[in-house]
């Protein structure tokens, strides 16, 4: 099969395109015929091994020290057909039309097939949206899980005001739906170029980084959910209404600290969790998607040869949504 191998830590160019031996599933496995993956920024951060400080000497010595080792192909999301299962597997047949992640233990989806355990312990594993292209829907599991539990976070009522800053991202597309789901009136911060984008999944205001700063025009949030962390910390408190929550996505030590200390003294909250991927999360995102409540923003979709390419153009910055690779044998190829 063909697929993507990551050689060594460092640019684009570092990802090659090889041939190498189709998987064969465990008893627990499932066999996935890959149509369609995405690029992420997570997934260029992880190629370069230029992840949060925090996670990094973890991350190499699991990966490889010096060049990647363990995993050899990158790629977290994918919507494909299941091609066989393992003895064992109970939840899926062949022919199967399945959306996924895969958790961090099963990266790989960069190539023509991948095994997953029917039911993964740090992914998801579910029959696709009937209402998706494999495109569409490759673009939803990390992302829309993300964005769901973080909105959850900030307890969101009908008629609350909600910000969200880096909103035209993969997560802040599902965000800006899901808090519009839940009633709130959104705010969407990102670049110039992305804000009609945002608009048009269902921002009520947009404002533009680049001309203004959201903590300096006097606006207060019930919620601030800030994907980008890259506002100023004490002005997005003062962006926070009483008993307002504030919940920064890649946080910095000092930040943990300093809010832990907002949080004991004042009504504002100050939130630092991870997203966990849940099957039954993901479920109700399915439901969702299929009422037409929710939906994935495509940006471009590359074919698997072109990866690395999609690589550099993620790295800009001006990917609106996702950016989705494409396999040969998906006949179903959107053009974007």
């Amino acid at each position: 099969m063909k697929a993507i191998v990551w050689t060594k830590y460092g640019p684009p160019d570092v990802l090659q395109l090889k041939e190498i031996e189709k998987p064969t599933p465990k008893d627990n496995e499932v066999l996935i015929r890959i149509y369609a993956t995405t690029v992420s920024a997570g997934d260029c951060e992880m190629r370069r091994m230029k992840t949060a400080l925090k996670y990094r000497y973890l991350m190499r010595m699991y990966v490889g020290l010096i060049r990647p080792k363990r995993i050899t192909i990158l790629g977290t999301e994918l919507a494909g057909e299941i091609e066989s299962v393992g003895k064992d597997v109970k939840l899926f047949r062949k022919g199967d039309q399945v959306f996924a992640a895969t958790g961090f233990v099963s990266i790989g989806t960069c190539a023509e097939y991948i095994c997953l355990p029917e039911e993964p312990e740090e992914g998801v594993v579910a029959i696709k949206p009937v209402n998706m292209t494999y495109e569409e829907a490759t673009a939803v599991p990390v992302g829309g899980l993300e964005a769901l539990f973080y909105t959850r976070q900030g307890n969101i009522q009908s008629g609350y005001k909600v910000l969200i800053n880096g909103a035209g991202g993969t997560v802040g597309t599902f965000a800006i739906q899901f808090a519009k789901y839940f009633g709130a009136e959104v705010t969407g911060v990102d670049s110039t170029m992305k804000l009609d984008m945002l608009r048009s999944i269902g921002a009520d205001h947009v404002i533009d980084y680049t001309q203004e700063d959201f903590t300096e025009i006097g606006e207060t949030y019930d919620f601030i959910l800030d994907i980008a962390s890259k506002s100023s910390f004490s002005g997005s408190i003062r962006s926070l209404k009483q008993n307002g929550r504030y919940l920064i996505v890649n946080y910095r030590l000092s930040q943990k600290v300093r809010g832990r200390r907002i949080s004991k003294k004042s009504s504002k909250k100050v939130i630092f969790k991870s997203a966990h991927l849940k099957i039954e999360d993901f479920l109700f995102l399915k439901e969702l998607i299929e009422a037409g409540k929710i939906k994935s923003v495509i940006d471009r979709c590359f074919p698997l040869e072109q990866t690395a390419e999609a690589h550099r153009y993620v790295e800009t910055g001006d990917k609106k949504g996702n950016v989705v690779i494409t396999m040969q044998h998906n006949n179903s190829t959107m053009h974007i």
